[in-house]
């Protein structure tokens, strides 16, 4: 199945059914009067997150989505039938706009969340709905009130707890299929990755979600190469796993460089916790190691770790470093976490 994290499309809900003009005429019955019945209600559209999708791909190929209007009302007294509501599944992670792009009106986390996006137009009153003492065989009926409509974007976000950045060929495919069963594609040449892959990590008795990302290159926040595409899933991970190949002669310029492509991006990602890992040690003279992890100590002022994904030397110290991140995240959310599940458009902040 093809990925797919973005996708614009046009939503309209049902006009409400128009009233019924008609009159009461039956044998042996005097003056029966009107006996039109209302217009039912156009169906609304919601958008309801759901179990079992990863990508927005069935929004590539139907972009329009319209509830049905509301039937009409008909003689003696009989209202129309409410219309069905279009319900539009996504996956867990979505985000929706506004048609500029900017305007957030709703985030999907959790599945069975749903919104409202357009409310179907109420039907119109029949004739009987305006008899009087003054007005006593009304002709009038209302057509129906007319249905909302508007153009959103969805944007998918990965759920993931850890995400794995770093520049193409820095072993980011190859640890993610050392610790997870994740099959992604592995070659020896660049941007062998070109869509987010998603892992379960075991730590111990604990499990968590880790995503790797396709490889970032300058420019990256700008637009340059694919990893601008993908940067906003690292958004909601709690911690980053930066790899970096040590085979290469300055690992310090390496990091330097996907630092500053997360500060130029924003939304955060400069401030997630960070873990280094100096991968492919496999293939590093021992001296030359301890002068790299050394230099990146000094660059990062934090811990680096050093680990082969190809024969898993220091792969456990990583993942346990990745969930004792994680489990500190939890931990500082747990107070909140009481209110979560509320979605929101941005009419009613």
């Amino acid at each position: 199945m093809k990925f797919l994290d973005e996708a614009k499309v046009f939503v309209k809900s049902g006009d409400g059914g128009p009233g019924a003009v008609s009159f009461r005429r039956e044998k042996f019955i005097e003056m029966g009067g009107p006996d039109g019945g209302n217009g039912g209600k156009g169906g609304d559209v919601w958008v309801e997150c759901v179990d079992g999708l990863n990508t927005l791909i069935d929004y590539r190929y139907q972009q329009h989505f319209k509830a049905k209007r509301g039937e009409h009302g008909a003689g003696r007294s009989r209202t129309g039938a409410n219309s069905p509501d279009a319900i539009l599944k996504v996956p867990v992670g979505t985000q929706i706009f506004a048609e500029d792009h900017e305007t957030l009106l709703a985030d999907l986390t959790q599945v069975g969340q749903r919104v409202r996006l357009c409310k179907g137009g109420d039907g119109g009153y029949g004739n009987e709905h305006f008899k009087s003492s003054t007005n006593q065989a009304p002709r009038r009926f209302d057509p129906g009130w007319p249905g909302e409509e508007r153009w959103i974007w969805l944007r998918l976000k990965l759920i993931a707890d850890a995400g794995l950045v770093g520049l193409p060929n820095a072993g980011k495919s190859t640890f993610l299929a050392s610790v997870t069963h994740a099959k992604p594609k592995i070659a020896d040449y660049p941007f062998t990755t070109l869509k987010p892959q998603l892992g379960v990590v075991r730590a111990g008795d604990v499990e968590f979600v880790l995503a790797d990302l396709p490889g970032l290159i300058e420019g990256a926040s700008e637009g340059a190469g694919l990893g601008h595409k993908f940067l906003g899933h690292v958004e909601r991970c709690d911690v980053i796993l930066h790899l970096i190949d040590g085979t290469q002669e300055k690992p310090v310029q390496a990091w330097r460089l996907i630092r500053r492509e997360l500060k130029d991006y924003g939304q955060g990602l400069e401030n997630k916790p960070e873990i280094i890992g100096l991968n492919k040690i496999d293939a590093i003279e021992p001296a030359d190691l301890k002068k790299k992890i050394a230099a990146l100590k000094r660059a990062s002022k934090g811990e680096v770790l050093a680990l082969s994904g190809v024969t898993g030397a220091g792969v456990s110290e990583v993942r346990f470093a990745l969930w004792q991140h994680i489990q500190e995240h939890r931990g500082s959310l747990a107070p909140a976490r009481a209110g979560e599940g509320r979605v929101w458009m941005a009419e009613e902040k």
